[in-house]
């Protein structure tokens, strides 16, 4: 709890002094409780995945949550904004910030500190099964950082090219194989076009480096070694152990290559994007066939019951099968950071791979890693992604009802092949149905919202129920 405060004041305190000089311009205060239950001992996939790690994986749970966000704006261009999020779960045994953040910035450029949401990709936000890259389903990672949070003109193209992106440092904390390691992150987005018609692409890039563990050599942890991740250099940072073995990139290292077009109109706009994801530079080739194809509908006409449809299909099947088996790298898994692309037992990235964590609940032999057992122990037992080798096709929907009554549905359907090195859980292929209907009702006058759940999960990985009940208040100034 002393931390917490401390952590608090650190980001409230300053913007605070701030706001005594500005006026509040946009100030928020929510709370809200969110009730679970399911016929098995864990939730449904879509109660659970996707919410930013704030629903607990368990049979039964209350889940409440307290908040704010606050922003100044100073000559239209200028603003500071700032937000904290507490959750209590667990039967009221566990109480964590889920985001506590301050952003200041001018225009489109922004520098931000702290916790906080954000979903990296052209994925559709709302109707997604999740970005490839950081989905919105793990616990938001603390981080400061330097952002063009929008696409901005570049001089002398006359709005015709535009560009976004970010840079940031981020902490992965204790809860891993690797002991305080850093993340890395960085991204780079180009859009052409300023008229209906738009082409955009960019890629991402992910590294979680540095870092300590006892039974493990020293690893690089230095300004050399922040370049080195950040140049994506070819080094040895203290963890290949033998002279046989040639030097690798330092850290754990992934990325996404996307891209799409866009039309729009008054009436409707049209979306297609496509990210291909890499380990390596393995990945960044023609034959690369794995990807997450999208195509989201949104209607823009006021007054219709429709807002948005989304429709996916994700493809990581191959997983590089152009070279040898030994050489091939495994989707969010890596022989030094055991701990992989997750984050506090969710996967930082698409919920449709599977840890080990929630791969307990499909199969009995399958435990959680131990990340203080010997390293020898856990290498034996292979990577934490257990399923990375999917073929799967999702839809979504988001709409209105008479009565302030909004609705969204999800269905997904997935065939599921494990890894290339576990596959004997997978064998045969695995097919499984995720579904979820979920509504809101909201009460105008006292600024309350009533919302209510049920998905239903079936198939060779689990058949289960659940319900999801939750009121949520919200005052604005």
């Amino acid at each position: 709890m002393k931390k917490w405060g401390l952590y608090i004041a650190l980001m409230i305190g300053p913007a605070t002094a701030w706001a005594q000089v500005h006026f509040a311009d946009s100030l928020e205060v929510h709370a809200g409780a969110v009730g679970t239950i399911a016929s098995k001992d864990y939730q449904p996939l879509w109660l659970m995945a996707n919410h930013f790690g704030t629903i607990s994986d368990r049979k039964g749970d209350v889940s409440t949550h307290v908040g704010f966000s606050n922003g100044h704006v100073w000559k239209e261009d200028f603003y500071v904004r700032y937000g904290l999020d507490v959750y209590n779960n667990d039967q009221f045994h566990q109480t964590f910030i889920e985001q506590g953040y301050v952003k200041a910035g001018y225009k489109q450029w922004e520098i931000r500190a702290g916790r906080y949401e954000e979903i990296i990709g052209e994925t559709d936000k709302d109707l997604s099964s999740g970005s490839m890259g950081i989905s919105g389903n793990a616990l938001p990672i603390p981080k400061v950082g330097i952002a063009v949070t929008q696409y901005t003109d570049i001089p002398y193209t006359n709005g015709w090219v535009q560009f976004k992106g970010l840079i940031s440092h981020g902490w992965m904390g204790k809860d891993q194989y690797i002991k305080d390691a850093w993340l890395h992150e960085k991204n780079f987005y180009l859009r052409i076009g300023k008229r209906k018609l738009k082409v955009f692409g960019g890629i991402q890039h992910y590294a979680v480096w540095g870092g300590n563990r006892k039974d493990l050599p020293k690893i690089t942890a230095d300004w050399q070694g922040f370049m080195d991740v950040l140049l994506v250099k070819t080094k040895d940072d203290g963890t290949v152990g033998t002279s046989e073995i040639q030097p690798n990139r330092p850290g754990d290292h992934r990325g996404i290559i996307e891209g799409g077009i866009e039309w729009e109109n008054d009436q409707l706009s049209i979306r297609l994007y496509n990210q291909t994801p890499f380990e390596s530079g393995q990945g960044i080739d023609i034959r690369n066939i794995d990807r997450l194809l999208g195509i989201v509908y949104t209607n823009k006409q006021a007054g219709s019951w429709l807002e948005k449809i989304t429709a996916e299909v994700l493809y990581t099947k191959q997983m590089n099968d152009f070279f040898p088996l030994h050489q091939r790298e495994s989707y969010y898994n890596n022989g030094v950071y055991l701990t992989g692309w997750d984050y506090h037992e969710r996967v930082i990235g698409t919920p449709l791979f599977i840890d080990r964590d929630r791969g307990q609940h499909y199969f009995p032999s399958m435990k959680p890693f131990n990340w203080n057992d010997h390293k020898d122990s856990l290498r034996a037992k292979g990577g934490n992604i257990i399923n990375n080798r999917v073929m799967g096709v999702h839809i979504g929907a988001l709409y209105h009802l008479p009565k302030k009554i909004t609705g969204r549905t999800l269905i997904t359907y997935t065939q599921n092949y494990g890894t290339y090195t576990n596959t004997a859980l997978f064998k045969p292929m695995k097919r499984q149905w995720y579904t979820l209907q979920e509504f809101q009702y909201q009460l105008s006058s006292k600024g309350l919202a009533l919302k209510a759940s049920i998905a239903v999960d079936q198939g060779q990985l689990s058949d289960n129920v659940g319900f999801m009940m939750g009121v949520l208040w919200s005052w604005r100034q």
